[in-house]
């Protein structure tokens, strides 16, 4: 089997300045998913190979540091409003005609989810094995909030519930998952012709990963709270890649 994972962030950040190079924990935080993959890589059979995907100098100089393949992103597709799909196909294509290879399947991992362990990888690749009619995989968490019954939204001029349903406690609601945005998984055909711009254009399945809080980084108190979530899971089973980031 080929693999290749992808690792994409753009230059700068709205809500925390260069964020996926900001120390974390005394590491940028972009090492974290580094280690990650080449850990996986390690231990896998696979044919693996791994490239950092960016718009800014700063953060391909740091992959260098880790020889990873550095793919300098396009203008266009460095907008703030940029979907990731099309980074993640230009990033197989660019690897594609570079190495003259064909890969079976794409693992896109994210800079700022560093919670994640290579048993989580394998699954994910298990699950696109075992679902063959799966465009991709994604990780998910189950959510702490519920829309059909503890969500509501501001429509028409007014407040009301988001979701129909008369449910006086959350085990009658439906089960519901936040995409905990940390491991995608395409398979490379779905990725080149199928999804247009977002993961969820095809057919999905997903894997469960440990709730670690879903957090998305969107503010200095963001970083910091994650930086305390750390210094607890680090501790437990993230370890081993904890342990692998301050070896690198």
């Amino acid at each position: 089997m080929k693999l290749l994972i992808t690792i994409c962030g753009r230059a700068g950040s709205k809500g925390v300045r260069n964020k996926n190079i900001k120390l974390f924990l005394g590491k940028p935080l972009l090492c974290y998913t580094i280690a990650a993959a080449r850990l996986f890589r390690e231990k896998s059979r696979a044919d693996v190979d791994i490239c950092v995907n960016s718009d800014s100098g700063q953060i391909l100089n740091l992959a260098e540091e880790y020889d990873l393949a550095c793919i300098k992103r396009p203008e266009e597709l460095a907008q703030d409003d940029s979907p990731k799909v099309p980074v993640i196909r230009y990033s197989l294509q660019y690897m594609e005609e570079k190495l003259g290879k064909k890969y079976d399947f794409i693992m896109d991992l994210d800079i700022t989810s560093p919670f994640r362990t290579v048993t989580d990888i394998e699954n994910t690749i298990h699950k696109l094995t075992d679902q063959p009619e799966a465009d991709v995989v994604f990780s998910v968490v189950p959510a702490r909030r519920n829309p059909y019954f503890n969500m509501v939204e501001y429509k028409d001029g007014k407040f009301q519930k988001v979701l129909g349903g008369e449910y006086t406690a959350r085990q009658q609601a439906p089960a519901v998952f936040d995409m905990n945005a940390s491991i995608y998984g395409y398979r490379r055909n779905s990725l080149l012709n199928r999804l247009k711009n977002s993961p969820l254009d095809g057919v999905f399945d997903v894997i469960f990963m440990k709730d670690t809080a879903v957090l998305d980084i969107d503010s200095e108190e963001d970083f910091r709270l994650l930086e305390v979530l750390a210094h607890y899971f680090f501790k437990g089973e993230f370890k081993e890649l904890y342990d692998y980031t301050c070896k690198m």
